[in-house]
C-alpha cells in the first residue's frame, strides 16, 4: 500500500533548502526563460478560471496576490490537482501521487474513476513523484505557470521563495500547525479562493458535509464505537491519526476517533506500530486500506487476528489503487473523490 505521503517524503523534505540552494538553475534562469516559449505554449493553454478578481489568499508563508484569472495552472500539493479538476480547470503540471505502473499509459493518477472524465484527453506533466525530495523547479518553471499550489504538501519556505519566482504561489492554510492536519473542507475552499471560486467552493464543501451528516444521522450506531483506519506497509501496522483525512472521514459519519494514535505520531500523520503498541488499535471498528498482496500480508500477522474486531468481524478491507480504488479515494479526500469513497466506506461499515 502506498502511503501517499510517506514518512521518509516529510523528512527529506526538511532538507530541502539545501537541494534548492544546490540546483543547477539559478532563480533567475528558472523565472525568466524567455518569452518565445510562453508565446508557443500560450495557444494551448487551458480555459482560464472564472470568477472575481484580483484575489488575496493568506496562507502559511504569507499572502499572494492573484491579479486575474489563472490560465495555466500547477499544482505541488499531492492532491490538490483534483481540487481544482472540480471546477473544470485542468492543470498544466500535477504531482504524480501513486507511483505509475512500468509501461502503463495514460498515468494511473489521471484515471480513477472520479477523476477520469475531468481529465479527458488532457496529460498533465509530472513535476514530483511521491517519494521525491522535492518538486522540479525546472520543469516548472518550463510549464509557464500563472498560478502555484503547494497547498495539501510539505513544501517549507525555502520551497515556497523559490516557486514564487517563478509564479505566484499559495502554500497550505494559515492554520495548520502540523503537515496534513488541515480540515479537507479548509484546504477545498482555500484553494477554491485562489481560483477566484470561493463560493463555488463552499457549496461544493457544503454538498459532501451533507452526506457525511445523512451517513451519520442514518447509522446512530457508529457514534457507540471507536474506529481507525490502518494499512499494512513495510511489514508492520501504520495506523493514521484523528486529523488525517482518513481518520476525519471515520469520525465524520459519527465514529469516535482512536485518539491515542495521536498522541504517539508525534504530528505525523500516521504511525507505525511496533509489536508491543498494536494494542492501541484494539477499538470497535477497523478500516483497512491496502491492495491485495499487503492486505494479505496482514492476515497473517498473528497480534493482528488477535484484535478484537477481527475476531469478531468487524474489519473493513478496502482495496487502495486496486479494481474500484476506494481506498485511494478516501486517503485523497478531495471535492472529486469523497462523493465516490463515502457510499463504499459506509456500505462497508454497515
Amino acid at each position: 500500500m502506498l502511503l501517499h505521503r510517506t514518512t521518509t517524503v516529510t523528512k527529506s523534505w526538511r532538507r530541502l533548502a539545501a537541494v534548492v540552494s544546490a540546483a543547477t538553475l539559478g532563480v533567475g534562469l528558472l523565472a525568466g526563460c524567455g518569452s518565445d516559449t510562453a508565446d508557443k505554449t500560450s495557444d494551448k493553454a487551458p480555459a482560464a478560471a472564472s470568477g472575481a478578481f484580483p484575489v488575496t489568499v493568506e496562507h502559511a508563508f504569507g499572502s499572494t496576490k492573484i491579479d486575474k484569472a489563472p490560465k495555466r495552472v500547477v499544482t505541488v500539493g499531492y492532491t490538490d490537482d483534483q481540487t481544482v479538476l472540480a471546477f473544470g480547470i485542468k492543470p498544466v503540471g500535477m504531482v504524480d501521487q501513486y507511483p505509475n505502473p512500468a509501461g502503463r499509459s495514460p498515468d494511473i493518477n489521471t484515471q480513477w474513476p472520479w477523476v477520469k472524465d475531468a481529465w479527458g484527453d488532457a496529460r498533465p506533466e509530472v513535476v514530483m513523484k511521491n517519494g521525491d525530495a522535492g518538486p522540479n523547479f525546472e520543469k516548472i518553471a518550463s510549464l509557464r505557470p500563472d498560478l502555484i499550489l503547494a497547498v495539501y504538501s510539505e513544501v517549507d519556505q525555502a520551497a515556497y521563495d523559490k516557486l514564487s519566482k517563478i509564479a505566484p504561489t499559495v502554500g497550505r492554510t494559515k492554520a495548520e500547525k502540523e503537515l496534513f492536519s488541515a480540515p479537507w473542507q479548509d484546504n477545498a475552499v482555500h484553494i477554491a479562493k485562489a481560483l477566484g471560486k470561493e463560493k463555488e467552493g463552499t457549496e461544493l464543501v457544503k454538498g459532501i458535509q451533507a452526506k457525511l451528516d445523512t451517513a451519520r444521522e442514518g447509522h446512530p450506531q457508529f457514534g457507540k464505537e471507536t474506529a481507525v483506519a490502518v494499512s499494512w506497509y513495510k511489514d508492520s501496522i501504520s495506523a493514521f491519526t484523528t486529523t488525517d483525512v482518513r481518520g476525519r472521514l471515520l469520525t465524520s459519519i459519527g465514529y469516535k476517533g482512536a485518539t491515542e494514535i495521536d498522541k504517539v505520531a508525534n504530528g505525523e500523520f500516521s504511525t507505525a506500530l511496533s509489536p508491543e503498541r498494536v494494542d492501541l488499535i484494539d477499538v470497535d471498528r477497523i478500516v483497512v486500506i491496502n491492495d491485495k498482496a499487503d492486505t494479505e500480508a496482514l492476515k497473517k500477522f498473528e497480534l493482528f487476528n488477535n484484535l478484537s474486531a477481527v475476531k469478531a468481524g468487524k474489519v473493513s478491507y478496502l482495496l487502495d489503487s486496486e479494481g474500484p480504488a476506494v481506498g485511494a479515494a478516501l486517503s485523497q479526500g478531495t471535492l472529486l473523490s469523497m462523493p465516490y469513497g463515502i457510499d463504499e466506506l459506509v456500505k462497508s461499515v454497515e
